[in-house]
Formats: structure tokens, sequence, C-alpha cells
């Protein structure tokens, strides 16, 4: 186990959008309108600017010792069993940090704009707010159960600005589509879980907590008889995230929610987690090329076969939902193949390019008096 530094910082980049969702859910309608956009929007750019900040100190350590993490407290810790609330923070996380808080801010600054005249004003920014925090502890959660528990919340999130405008049915039943199919891949994620911790339980030293990142790589060798299982069951929790065949389904029908969301959710963050998560537990994936074929075929397949639906899409919203189902393809087959880096990598520019066409397409329909029909 290689030494690290400690930076206290990591924790308020997870609470400060906690906090602008506690004032805004608290207050609600009671906080004016300028007040709730800008406390959001404030949130989210103090978070941005210690990310920042963070990563800058990241880089000023040495190339192999680049780890910052921030243990709060111990969460649970019987007999051999320990689970620590904690942050971590490394090139990785750091990188998806700056992309989840900075592409977050600036579509939090569009959504003042764009919701300006919506009777649900407070309640959007604080679902956005809240997203923020769950996508952020996904990120730079230290473990794996803290990374879940971040899964999770995106997942809620997800639903509640999905189904936003929940007074029309078919806003509605997309959100609950979303949500039922995320708990299919979720089921595999917590299998998964489950199979790590009583693999490895008996193996652990003192103070060795059970589902950190780092002990599960050095631990590696322990489990690599069944990262087989471990990396297909994980994968079942990814191909549900980030929309991949079969669990593909709920995307498309996602865009019923206002487009910020389509752009921040479905575009640079929420869906991207799949391919975030496969690159963080490489190790099991590089103990095991069944698993990594896998990831590899139903990544190729799905880019080709949801490009060729959204080229038959009329809806201007769906060919660009169905686009990112593709571009989700791509980064699969990437770390698939293990070009992690080349997946990662992916996973930035598309954060950029697919937000800008949502907010774009956002703009036309704002401009056709809500009309989203390309023809």
């Amino acid at each position: 186990m290689e030494s690290h530094a400690t930076e206290t910082m990591l924790r308020w980049i997870v609470l400060v959008p906690l906090l602008g969702a506690a004032v805004g859910g608290i207050l609600n309608r009671r906080l004016p309108r300028r007040a709730a956009g800008l406390l959001a929007c404030g949130a989210v750019g103090a978070s941005f600017v210690l990310s920042v900040t963070v990563f800058l100190r990241l880089l000023r350590l040495d190339a192999d010792h680049r780890l910052l993490t921030d243990t709060v407290t111990t969460w649970m810790g019987f007999g051999n069993l320990q689970v620590d609330l904690g942050f971590a923070l490394d090139p990785l996380s750091g990188v998806m940090a700056l992309v989840v808080t900075g592409v977050g801010f600036l579509i939090h600054i569009y959504s003042l704009g764009y919701m300006a005249h919506d009777d649900g004003f407070q309640r959007f920014f604080t679902y956005l707010n809240l997203f923020i925090f769950a996508m952020m502890t996904l990120v730079l959660g230290e473990n794996l159960l803290m990374l879940f528990i971040g899964w999770e919340g995106v997942g809620l999130c997800s639903y509640l600005l999905i189904a936003f405008w929940f007074n029309d049915e078919a806003n509605a039943a997309a959100g609950k589509k979303a949500f039922v199919v995320n708990r299919i891949g979720d089921f595999g994620f917590l299998l998964g879980m489950f199979l790590i911790g009583a693999t490895l339980l008996p193996h652990l030293g003192e103070g060795e907590g059970l589902f950190s990142f780092q002990v599960l790589q050095h631990h590696a060798g322990v489990l690599a008889p069944v990262a087989t299982a471990i990396g297909l069951l994980l994968f079942v929790g990814a191909t549900g995230k980030s929309a991949q065949i079969p669990l593909h389904v709920w995307l498309p029908d996602a865009m019923a929610g206002p487009t910020p969301v389509s752009a921040l959710i479905h575009a640079a963050t929420m869906v991207t987690a799949g391919v975030y998560m496969v690159a963080r537990c490489n190790f099991f994936y590089q103990a095991s090329p069944t698993a990594m074929l896998t990831v590899g075929i139903i990544g190729g397949v799905t880019a080709v076969f949801a490009a060729t639906i959204g080229l038959v899409q009329n809806d201007i919203k769906k060919v660009l939902a169905y686009s990112t189902v593709s571009q989700l393809g791509y980064m699969f087959l990437a770390a698939g193949v293990g070009a992690y880096i080349a997946a990662i990598f992916h996973v930035v520019t598309h954060a950029f390019f697919k937000a800008c066409l949502f907010l774009g397409s956002g703009s036309v329909i704002h401009g056709c008096g809500g009309e989203q029909d390309i023809r």
C-alpha cells in the first residue's frame, strides 16, 4: 500500500452542492427566483473552483504518488470489516470532477434563462444541485460502496428531473421507465459487490477497508479467480446506467425532461458513470479477458445499432439521444480493448460537444415555439 497525501478540501467539493440543495429545498418557493438561481449556480461554481484548486495540488505531486485522500470517519467497523466514509482524488477522478463541476456550472447558468418562466424554477435548481452532489460522491468516493451510494443518488435525481413536468402522463412514465431499467442494472452491481465482499473479507488485514479501491487493487490476486464474474456483474450495472444494449431503452424516453437535464445528465455526466466505473475497476477486467471481450462487444454493437436508429428519428432531442447511446458504445469499446485513456478522453470531449448540441437544440426548440420535429 503506497503512502499518499491528505486533502480535507475534498469533502467540501461534494458537500457545497448538497448545502445548496438543502437550502433551496427547505425554502423552495419562499426563496425568490433570482436568489434560488444564484444560490444553485454559486454552489456548483464554488465546487468547480475547489476542484481546480485540488487538481492543481495533485499535479504538483510526484507522478507515481498522485493520490489525495480525505477520510471523514469510519462508516462501518466490526471485526476485520471496515468501510470508511471518505473521498479520494487521483488523475482519473480529478478529470471527472473537473468535467462534472465545470460543465455542470455552465449548464446551471444556461438553465437560468431556459427555466425562467417555469413554475417549478426553485424545485428544478434544487434537483440540479442534488444531482451534482450525488455525481461528485460517485466520482470522489474512496471505495466501491461510496461509489454505489453516488450511483444510486444520480439514479434518483435522474428520475426526479426526467419526470420534472409530472403533470404530463408521458413525462411521468418516462421517469418511471428510467428508474426501473436502472434498478435492473443496479441489481447486477449489488451482486458484484456481494461477491467481492464474500471473497475478500477473510483475507483482509487490520485497518484495511473492504471496498477501498486501493485495497481491491492490492488484493487483485485474491480476487482473480472470480474476476470474470465480478467484472460481468459490475458491467450489468454499467449497462443500465450508461444505456448499453439491452438496457438502452430508457435513454431516448428520458428526453421528456427539460433540455438542460438532457445536457447535464444524459450527455455530460451520469451516463458516463459506467465508463468511469469500468476504468476505475480496470484491475478486475485486466484479470479477465472474457469480461473485457464482453465489454468491447456490447460497446461495439451498441455504437452501430444506436447510430442506425438515430438516422431515422424526427425528434431533434431523440436524434441526439441515440447519438449519445452510440458514443457511449465507443467509450465501452475502447475500455473493452484496454484503451482506458482513450475511453476517458472521449468521456471528456463528449461532455462538451454533446452538452453543446443539447443546449443548442433547446435554443432551437424555444425559438420554434416548442416544436421538436426536425422536419
